[in-house]
């Protein structure tokens, strides 16, 4: 005898929250971890993933990792120094420099994200389906609102 399938209990938001939290300390471990593998803190790490998606004003990448544009001068110093960025005046406005990834950092950001292995591992069980679906969930949840 087949049984009825059951319908499914609302979740709520707060359990939605708890999830999101222990899922994004997971990931937070398999990053830091990965970013330590290539002698790199999470912070400075952050910066290249960032930047993976094209350059970006120093004020405007301070602004995408949540921290004070002096924190972002000392993070770029750094990896300016290891050969992972460069700064560029911008083109329209020369006073403004822009940050963007060398051929050096988008490896190393490549071999960030393939190093982590709890993140890749668990993406791995979903399917293509759910792949999309996740990607949906995620975008419509986390595109930017205003605060208020």
């Amino acid at each position: 005898m087949t049984e009825a399938p059951r319908a499914q209990e609302p979740v709520d938001t707060d359990r939605l929250m708890e999830r999101l939290s222990m899922s994004w300390g997971v990931y937070l471990g398999d990053f830091t971890l990965a970013a330590a593998s290539e002698h790199l803190t999470a912070s400075q790490a952050k910066a290249l993933t960032a930047l993976r998606r094209g350059p970006a004003a120093m004020r405007a990448l301070a602004d995408t990792m949540t921290c004070d544009a002096s924190n972002i001068t000392g993070i770029i110093d750094r990896l300016e120094k290891r050969g992972l960025v460069r700064r560029e005046a911008d083109p329209s406005d020369r006073r403004v420099k822009n940050v963007t990834l060398t051929p050096e950092g988008e490896r190393v950001t490549d071999a960030i994200r393939t190093k982590m292995h709890t993140t890749q591992a668990g993406l791995s069980t979903l399917t293509t389906e759910e792949r999309a679906t996740l990607d949906a969930l995620l975008e419509r949840v986390f595109t930017c609102h205003p605060t208020t």
